[in-house]
């Protein structure tokens, strides 16, 4: 069986707990997204990519029921399908091509900060930040960043005089290229979504299970991965 089955009935299994009743879609007048509507996220890779700040996403987005709420994830590179590898040595095989139109989010995870870093080293090529910023153009697209991913972002001119939020150590570089910091964990500007540090990126797709699909599945998934988010959202009106 599936691990994500399991927990799935070990979570539903306490709802005579007191925990609530749990996966149950929220009403249609309450979510934003229609119950039932394709989500497809495409997370980017790179080579050096930090393995927290992607996997947190994917895994969290993983958990929804998907009988209820859709979900087709992908991961891409600018440079096509290829093999991608991490920061730790992984390698990765894309095989999804850069297709901004087949997609409604595309998350970018961060990769370091500084000189020589992975983050670094695509902004020098800006293949990637070109790619994002034409990604961005898209109608209906939103762009989400976990990290110092946002500085890749900036260097597509995404964050230029929008709320936005990095990892602390990367705070003044996001300022000094025109995003206007906030600080939270997560900060939502409509089509733009971005998160902290590293673990942030859980708290970052636990947000948008919840802006898109409501509390309660957000709260299931909560549950499921048994991690309890932190810090603020801070969301635009």
């Amino acid at each position: 069986m599936n691990r994500r089955d399991v927990l799935r009935s070990g979570t539903v299994a306490t709802t005579g707990l007191g925990f609530g009743v749990l996966g149950a879609a929220s009403p249609a007048s309450s979510a934003p997204r229609p119950p039932g509507r394709l989500l497809r996220v495409h997370t980017v890779l790179y080579d050096g990519v930090e393995e927290q700040d992607f996997a947190g996403p994917v895994e969290t987005f993983g958990i929804v029921p998907h009988d209820q709420h859709p979900i087709k994830q992908s991961f891409v590179t600018a440079d096509g399908p290829r093999t991608v590898t991490t920061a730790a040595g992984i390698d990765i095989a894309v095989r999804t091509p850069w297709s901004p139109r087949s997609a409604d989010m595309i998350v970018v995870p961060g990769g370091g900060l500084g000189p020589g870093s992975a983050v670094a080293e695509e902004i020098r090529r800006g293949v990637l930040p070109k790619a994002l910023a034409d990604a961005a153009d898209r109608p209906g697209m939103i762009i989400a960043s976990v990290c110092t991913g946002a500085l890749l972002l900036a260097a597509a001119k995404i964050t230029a005089g929008r709320p936005c939020t990095t990892h602390h150590a990367a705070v003044k570089l996001l300022e000094a290229q025109g995003g206007k910091i906030v600080a939270a964990r997560v900060v939502d500007d409509g089509n733009l979504i971005t998160s902290g540090g590293v673990t942030s990126g859980i708290d970052l797709a636990l947000w948008l299970i919840e802006r898109f699909y409501g509390p309660q599945t957000a709260l299931y998934t909560e549950q499921v991965l048994e991690y309890e988010r932190r810090g603020t959202v801070w969301r635009s009106r």
